[in-house]
């Protein structure tokens, strides 16, 4: 019997069992122990395969692909502290809902808890982060092919947001020529090989009804949230808010071309803030806000009716509101709650809106972080896309733009790290093949700066804005000790991304305002399937210092 062949062999099962369940990316770290689910991998037909040397950056590439393209995605590591190296990503799904499938290999149990070398305890080791886990047993022949290719199927088929893990052990040999060893235990499974259809299918149970009290309610005053959302999903809410007549409060995140723009600015006026304790009801679409004005109106409280519709599960509500918390897509419940024409009853709040518009306009230059902010509609390349990152980056975009309707937007607003964003990406560029622009502090683009060399596959034009500010400015919207805030929070590294660019063969660009960085994102988006990376350096804490002066000038108004 040879074992490294039938270690193939299980390990032919789960990656077929995989993709009969819909997974067709494949992210593979190197490894040795993983080789069983390597090689089976490339035998595999119909699966696009992606590599990278950092399991760190890997996990956050497979992140990108399942944000983008919305099917799950699979991840290969070896055993050790590679597993651990997918924490991060895995924590981001289970937060912001992407499909990962996490297969770590691992060493056989006799190999555990004994001093051998590159073993450590894997099952269970990323807590309560993924939303299930599938701990293998050695592969053996006594234990049926069509058990584990349904205990796959089971998984896989409840899986409705976050990672699965599935801790593979593989003794050794891992090399060694194939032969005939189980290949009768593979063959049990008779045609399944050939066919598209998971053994067993799984049906979702349930689904959502209809408000019985919605007739009523459509009919009050009242207020709609826009959270994280697709696209299409943002321009159906959009529309029916404004059907409803009811202001839409948006976040940079929601596609709906915030019509109602620059929230974080004019939510600061008390007088906007006395317009919306009219409202008798708030309906929520999607969680993870940005703004701090709006999460510091959320969790006030004074409303007795708020209704949070998310398909994630959770509370998803840091106000813990009375009222109703429904698990559902969005344009699901949009159908079974139709909008009824109404004239909008917080006109008043148009006032407030255009103060905060006219501050944006003549107070923030055409320079700087925040003059990128203001100006980042007109950067967008058409047909394409916008990456934000965390920290300053995305406050200010949200406070300081007004993005297209149904533009797509991408970003890590689960647990808002700056770790992988380079990586995640990657991976929204590879999955959709759209021109996209990518806007990251300095401080995140170094954090992940191993993953530029994902960059270097791209398949459409991309064009990486690393905003140097010279460390991490966010901590000067807080009230961090200012005698220690340089040292200990910003942390400045004083790093020309020059270099970086050139270790991984990337172009660079320098622009000197930002006229000449619209110059060269015109010629990004004209030019062939490349990334760029382009480094503004702009004042050290003049972004968060705008971003102040406006919110303290809504504020008395």
């Amino acid at each position: 019997m040879s074992l490294s062949t039938f270690n193939r062999r299980w390990a032919a099962v789960i990656l077929q069992a995989l993709h009969h369940n819909g997974v067709r990316h494949v992210c593979i770290a190197p490894g040795s122990r993983s080789t069983p689910l390597t090689l089976a991998a490339t035998q595999t037909s119909g699966f696009v395969f992606h590599t990278h040397f950092d399991e760190r950056g890997l996990g956050h590439l497979a992140l990108g692909l399942a944000k983008a393209s919305g099917t799950p995605v699979a991840v290969i590591v070896t055993s050790g502290t590679a597993v651990a190296n997918i924490y991060p990503a895995v924590i981001e799904a289970g937060l912001t809902g992407e499909k990962l499938v996490v297969l770590t290999a691992d060493r056989p149990p006799e190999l555990i808890n004994c001093g051998a070398n590159q073993a450590i305890v894997q099952p269970g080791i990323y807590g309560a982060h993924p939303a299930a886990t599938l701990n293998l047993p050695r592969p053996t022949e006594s234990i049926p092919a069509r058990w584990l290719a349904s205990a796959i199927d089971s998984e896989m088929g409840v899986l409705r947001h976050g990672a699965l893990h599935i801790n593979c052990p593989f003794a050794e040999p891992l090399y060694g020529e194939m032969d005939d060893t189980g290949l009768t235990w593979q063959q049990a499974l008779g045609n399944w090989w050939q066919g598209e259809k998971p053994w067993q299918v799984y049906t979702a149970s349930g689904g959502i009804t209809q408000q019985p009290d919605w007739h009523s309610w459509r009919q009050k005053k009242g207020v709609v949230i826009a959270g994280r959302m697709t696209a299409q999903e943002g321009e159906r809410v959009a529309n029916w808010a404004s059907t409803l007549g009811w202001p839409l409060i948006s976040d940079v995140q929601s596609h709906t071309g915030q019509p109602l723009p620059h929230a974080d600015l004019w939510l600061a006026n008390p007088g906007a803030l006395q317009v919306l304790e009219q409202a008798r009801i708030v309906v929520q679409f999607g969680a993870s806000l940005t703004s701090k004005r709006l999460l510091q109106w959320q969790a006030s409280g004074h409303q007795d009716n708020w209704w949070l519709v998310d398909p994630l599960p959770g509370r998803l509500d840091p106000g813990h509101h009375r009222g109703r918390r429904i698990q559902a897509t969005v344009e699901a419940w949009l159908d079974l709650h139709p909008a009824h024409k109404q004239v909008g009853w917080a006109e008043a709040l148009r006032a407030y809106v255009q103060q905060a518009a006219v501050a944006v306009e003549k107070e923030i230059p055409a320079s700087g972080e925040a003059g990128l902010a203001k100006s980042l509609p007109r950067l967008l390349p058409e047909k394409g896309q916008l990456f934000i990152g965390n920290s300053l980056s995305v406050r200010l975009v949200d406070a300081l733009a007004q993005l297209p309707c149904g533009y797509p937007v991408y970003g890590n607003r689960g647990a808002s790290g700056i770790d992988g964003l380079v990586a995640t990406l990657a991976g929204v560029s590879r999955a959709t093949c759209r021109p996209t622009l990518a806007v990251l502090g300095d401080l995140s683009a170094l954090y992940d700066l191993n993953s530029l060399a994902l960059l270097r596959a791209s398949p459409a034009p991309v064009a990486l804005v690393v905003v140097n500010n010279n460390g991490g400015q966010i901590f000067s919207l807080l009230p961090t000790p200012a005698e220690v805030r340089s040292e200990f929070y910003a942390m400045p590294q004083n790093v020309d991304f020059r270099h970086a660019a050139a270790l991984f063969g990337l172009p660079y660009i320098a622009p000197q305002s930002l006229e000449e960085l619209a110059g060269c994102l015109k010629q990004c988006w004209s030019g062939p399937a490349v990334a760029t990376v382009i480094e503004l350096k702009v004042p050290e804490a003049e972004g968060a210092a705008m971003l102040q002066k406006l919110v303290a000038r809504a504020s008395q108004q």
